[in-house]
């Protein structure tokens, strides 16, 4: 067994509201994991990394991303063959490693190339990507949501959504996608339609609690939001329009949200140039609501992840780092409150006894920056960024 030493470095440890000054952390060659960490005289090491005084922070969880689709279409781009589909996954996977991402949850992807990918990746046959928590297609009602080429199973009851679900269980799913309402990225439906019914999405918690899966809801409006809140759902992805007897529900009953709201500021800001006006008309009507449906739900104390929705139109896979800046700003958070975001990300995974934080018995994924993140957020978004991943630097 051989063990590698960093040093020299300012520790932000993912959990804890400060910088540790002068830390050093020592970690095992074979299992990648962390097993000691402190300041001050450091211990022996067959190798040592000297990180001159550089900023670490735990490597960052994305758990709302679409990794088949292309961000740069209306609508994903899903009416692609399978070869093209696993070439632009990979291609992203990459742009989401450099960026920082670390591991990431997918919220749906055409083909089930998630699953597909995360299986080689467990495996070790492929790397320098995110690993995966993989969804394999959503679920959703025909015409719906999700009713997109080669994209949501399809499901028009219980019975139908209780099959699919143990189908993509079988296939290899480690969590459950549901679409509770419209969206803007599908014409023939709003924010406000109501889609899977409760009874059915509650079929889809069941199965998937089994076997100790979490499930997320796509919900941005209501009666959706409610909906997928008694159908006993682990997050709400979007939220738009959360309201304050759903938020002491999601607080009753430990549901994290995720606002994916860089992505919805992208799109308010800039898609007039590119998107189309039945689209974008969506998301102006909008704008102005989440964000104050969205603060009133943070300042109530939801616990928010991370997650920005990447692959959708303006929801770039390099975006995941400003995702803390725009919640910070838009939503009056503290620096460290917004990072807090990454933690919560790794505890809805089920992730957290292993990623999330930097501490001992915990893998070494990290990044190393120039500048401290909790007096500048935008530290997290430097482009030449190191990332490491297991104690082996990736970029």
């Amino acid at each position: 067994m051989t063990e590698t030493l960093y040093q020299n470095l300012n520790l932000f440890n993912g959990k804890d509201d400060g910088i540790k000054d002068h830390c050093w952390f020592l970690v095992d060659d074979q299992s990648g994991k962390i097993e000691k960490l402190g300041n001050g005289a450091a211990p022996k090491a067959d190798h040592i990394v000297d990180l001159h005084g550089k900023y670490v922070m735990p490597g960052l969880i994305n758990v709302h991303t679409h990794i088949t689709f292309n961000q740069f279409t209306p609508t994903g781009d899903t009416d692609i063959s399978q070869t093209r589909a696993v070439v632009r996954a990979i291609k992203n996977l990459r742009t989401l490693l450099k960026s920082g991402v670390t591991y990431i949850r997918s919220c749906g992807d055409i083909y089930n190339i998630d699953i597909v990918l995360s299986k080689l990746i467990n495996a070790g046959e492929l790397t320098k990507v995110p690993r995966i928590v993989p969804a394999g297609r959503p679920y959703s009602m025909t015409g719906g949501h999700g009713d997109m080429p080669n994209w949501g199973y399809l499901v028009d009851s219980c019975d139908e959504m209780r099959k699919a679900v143990r189908r993509g269980i079988k296939r290899g799913a480690k969590s459950i996608k549901v679409m509770a309402t419209g969206g803007v990225m599908t014409e023939q439906d709003f924010m406000d339609d109501p889609q899977l019914s409760a009874a059915e999405m509650h079929t889809a918690v069941v199965e998937a609690h089994h076997k100790h899966l979490i499930v997320s809801a796509h919900a941005e409006g209501n009666p959706g939001i409610m909906n997928a809140i008694k159908a006993g759902v682990d997050s709400i992805e979007h939220g738009f329009y959360v309201n304050d007897q759903e938020i002491k529900l999601m607080l009753k009953h430990h549901i994290y949200l995720t606002p994916t709201l860089g992505g919805a500021w992208k799109i308010n800001t800039y898609g007039d140039k590119t998107l189309p006006k039945w689209e974008m008309n969506k998301m102006h009507n909008a704008f102005s609501d989440l964000v104050k449906n969205l603060s009133n739900a943070w300042h109530q104390g939801v616990k928010f992840t991370l997650g920005t929705d990447a692959g959708c139109p303006y929801c770039f896979f390099w975006d995941t780092p400003l995702e803390f800046e725009i919640i910070a700003k838009k939503l009056h958070t503290s620096n460290f409150a917004s990072l807090l975001m990454n933690l919560h990300s790794a505890q809805l995974t089920k992730l957290d006894d292993h990623y999330g934080t930097l501490e001992p018995g915990k893998y070494a994924d990290f990044l190393v920056l120039d500048h401290d993140p909790l007096k500048d957020l935008k530290a997290v978004q430097q482009k030449d960024k190191q990332v490491y991943q297991h104690g082996k630097r990736q970029f």
